[in-house]
């Protein structure tokens, strides 16, 4: 996979936008960090639509599953 600059910039002022505009998302991602995902933990992701639809799901962590997200934060 090669090193895009230009994909990189596009992408950090993308996320500059999404946490001015959502600025509690970083502190509770940086209260997750500290505490640490581990093997065993449950991720809920709930959506509700403006028209009223929900949709729910989650994921119990597996070891395979740390490791990826270490390989994310490696790169």
């Amino acid at each position: 996979m090669a090193f895009n600059p230009l994909k990189m910039m596009q992408f950090k002022n993308a996320w500059d936008g999404f946490t001015q505009r959502h600025p509690k998302f970083p502190q509770f991602m940086a209260a997750v960090q500290q505490h640490g995902i581990q093997a065993g933990s449950i991720i809920e992701v709930q959506i509700n639509t403006p028209d009223g639809k929900n949709f729910t799901t989650n994921l119990k962590v597996s070891e395979e599953d740390i490791q990826a997200l270490r390989s994310l934060q490696d790169m």
